[in-house]
């Protein structure tokens, strides 16, 4: 039996892209900012709602350089329950992680314990839209407001989310998304920075391209981080298809809200309004009263050739390079530990047939007591 995947890139058919790559063989134009980059660029913009945006070669590239471009030093407060290049960002540029513990419904960092965390040293505040629910934005935008510190948003699961009408994309001073392959939408990997203003976007824009503005002028030490012509034109072929993508998911998603709401033991978040949101994972939590421990499930789901995703666990503030911080003991994220100890992703992606949702909600349903 084939194996089910947490995620699978979602593809389209490939008669599809050949016209894209013919282009770009004619014109011999790959990579440095091509016409399908420029294109990309200004079509993502005008899809997502946002004013402006830099398209970069993947997401952790543009983790690194939306700190960079803000001028961000000394401490920045960050939740400890995301995947490791969020805090690995703040590495690479010297920055020291405080770690807060997340709010046990939307599982994001909890707006209500940033101040307490707030010393002489913090310089900007990075929360993550955890599985494309928004943050507590206004009251994040007013802890930074009293306190004069940045705000960056760690967007990589918020492709095409809103809040309150208009994209969760326009919040904080800058927002980044990932394209990789197991993403809403994908350029196989790849990036971007949302950018409030024509001149943020330009200062992005010459640090990803090594900090060069014209042939003999370099401003900034940057980075290659710049996005190729064949990644540009798949984007535009993606999103074409997008919302289908989208579409499809909403109703994996609520066949498994269906399936699952009788399960004992089986704990399916609370979503306030489904319609804006994009489906990027389907988390559920393995209570005590569950016939099997969570990673006793994960293990039996792969013998039936399902492969969830305890994601995200172990905590980032348990890897080696940062359990030795102040703000990374247990005792002070207990929330944070208490869901990365239950949780487990549940397979959700376009291609998915709704008779295979129905059979790993029958696993889940009448699972032998061990």
């Amino acid at each position: 039996m084939k194996k089910i995947f947490v995620t699978e890139p979602s593809l389209p058919p490939l008669d599809e892209f050949m016209p894209y790559l013919q282009k770009i063989w004619d014109s011999k134009w790959l990579t440095n900012a091509g016409p399908f980059h420029q294109e990309l660029e200004r079509e993502l913009a005008e899809y997502l709602g946002v004013k402006h945006l830099a398209l970069f070669t993947n997401a952790t590239i543009a983790l690194v350089t939306a700190l960079q471009a803000l001028r961000i030093s000394g401490e920045v407060i960050t939740t400890p329950y995301s995947f490791v290049a969020t805090a690995h960002s703040l590495l690479w540029n010297g920055i020291k992680p405080v770690f807060v513990d997340i709010d046990p419904h939307s599982f994001n960092l909890d707006a209500a314990k940033i101040e307490a965390a707030i010393t002489p040293q913090t310089t900007a505040i990075f929360p993550v839209h955890v599985y494309g629910t928004p943050c507590n934005v206004e009251e994040i935008e007013r802890i930074a407001d009293t306190y004069g510190l940045k705000v960056i948003y760690d967007a990589a699961h918020a492709f095409g989310v809103r809040h309150k009408g208009t994209s969760v994309l326009n919040y904080g001073d800058l927002s980044v998304l990932s394209f990789h392959a197991t993403k809403v939408f994908n350029t196989f990997e790849g990036g971007a920075i949302i950018c409030p203003d024509a001149k943020t976007k330009q200062r992005i824009d010459h640090l990803k391209n090594f900090g060069i503005v014209d042939e003999t002028t370099v401003v900034a030490p940057g980075i290659n981080g710049k996005m190729n012509e064949v990644q540009a034109a798949f984007g535009l072929l993606q999103l074409k298809h997008v919302d289908q993508a989208l579409a499809r998911r909403a109703q994996i998603a609520a066949r498994y809200r269906d399936n699952l709401a009788t399960v004992p033991g089986i704990t399916v978040p609370a979503v306030n309004d489904p319609a804006q949101l994009n489906n990027s994972y389907f988390p559920v939590f393995v209570e005590a009263d569950f016939p099997l421990q969570r990673d006793a499930l994960y293990a039996y789901l792969q013998t039936q050739n399902i492969m969830t995703r305890r994601y995200f666990y172990p905590l980032i503030s348990e890897f080696p390079m940062y359990r030795g911080l102040p703000s990374a003991g247990r005792h002070l994220l207990p929330v944070a530990h208490h869901v990365a100890d239950r949780v487990l992703c549940l397979p959700i992606y376009p291609d998915l047939p709704l008779e295979q949702v129905d059979r790993i909600c029958d696993i889940l349903r009448n699972l032998p007591v061990q």
